[in-house]
């Protein structure tokens, strides 16, 4: 069972802002990327087809929170916890941190709730339902002290 991810990007020129600073909105992608390459890691994925139905997690809630830019060509962490698994329900934490040699310095903060939801159809609507046991039993709660490394300087 896991309950933490870290995953790695180098920041593109594409992802920031006239000022070389990182645009806000792409915290939520690289968000969503480490949620996806967390599943990937366990041999899942956050879309799927079983028994005839989508299975997917569409996103209930996002937030972030900013204490520092990032640029183009930084290295970022995204460290990725599991904070609460209910039913039907995941909520994730996200540490991004800037990657500086062998320390991490925190720039950001951000959490993303997710509802476990099926479509008859691709073109249907979505309908909350419990956490398939497939995924359930990969997916555990991060103990409350797991969290940001000790290595990272905060600020």
């Amino acid at each position: 069972m896991a309950y933490e991810f870290h995953y790695r990007k180098m920041v593109e020129f594409h992802e920031t802002d006239m000022a070389g600073i990182v645009h806000f909105s792409n915290y939520f992608r690289y968000m969503e990327s480490a949620e996806h390459a967390f599943y990937r890691s366990l041999g899942l994925t956050v879309h799927c087809t079983r028994d005839g139905k989508i299975v997917s997690f569409p996103r209930g809630k996002v937030e972030c929170r900013y204490s520092q830019v990032l640029r183009y060509e930084d290295l970022v962490d995204i460290h990725l916890l599991v904070r609460e698994k209910r039913k039907k329900v995941i909520r994730y934490e996200f540490i991004f941190s800037r990657v500086l040699g062998e320390q991490l310095e925190e720039v950001a903060r951000g959490a993303m709730t997710v509802i476990c939801a099926t479509q008859e159809n691709p073109h249907g609507p979505f309908k909350s339902i419990p956490i398939p046991d497939f995924i359930d039993r990969w997916i555990e709660i991060a103990p409350e002290e797991a969290g940001a490394p000790a290595s990272i300087q905060k600020t």
